[in-house]
């Protein structure tokens, strides 16, 4: 039996923060295809930290498998540099069901993330996030230099 896609959503790269807009519920079919966008896009990003800054716009709730295959996808995000993930949930009367799969996700990959319900907050803090692991990578390589 072949499944059709649930759900929506669009990346793009702003500097060091892969934007993301989503529309859910999602299942695997979406998850797969997402996955596969992200690899792509994670491509052209720096050797330096980045983030992930990921709106989801209505009851984005995620299939078991969707949820497993969003797992690969913060892995594989991850091993490409990225340090840290703001989410901003709207407009979902599932939104702690939302955030309960998100943080299981995140958490299992060890992974700094915060839920918001703005994107200007969400934005800040993951700038700021980035900014001071610039800092501190910077300051290691000074010293490591110097040793």
């Amino acid at each position: 039996m072949e499944y059709s896609a649930h759900g929506r959503y669009v990346i793009e790269q702003q500097d060091n923060i892969l934007l993301v807009d989503a529309q859910g519920p999602f299942n695997e079919v979406t998850a797969e295809q997402y996955h596969h966008d992200i690899k792509i896009l994670t491509e052209k990003m720096t050797g330096e930290p980045w983030g992930s800054l990921i709106t989801f716009r209505g009851n984005s709730v995620f299939t078991p498998e969707a949820e497993q295959q969003l797992r690969e996808t913060a892995q594989y995000r991850q091993k490409r540099g990225m340090i840290a993930i703001a989410v901003v949930i709207l407009n979902s009367a599932y939104a702690d069901m939302q955030q309960m799969q998100l943080q299981r996700i995140y958490h299992d990959c060890k992974i700094d993330f915060h839920v918001f319900s703005d994107s200007d907050s969400a934005s800040n803090w993951l700038n700021d996030f980035i900014e001071q692991a610039n800092l501190l990578n910077n300051k290691q390589q000074k010293k490591s230099r110097v040793n």
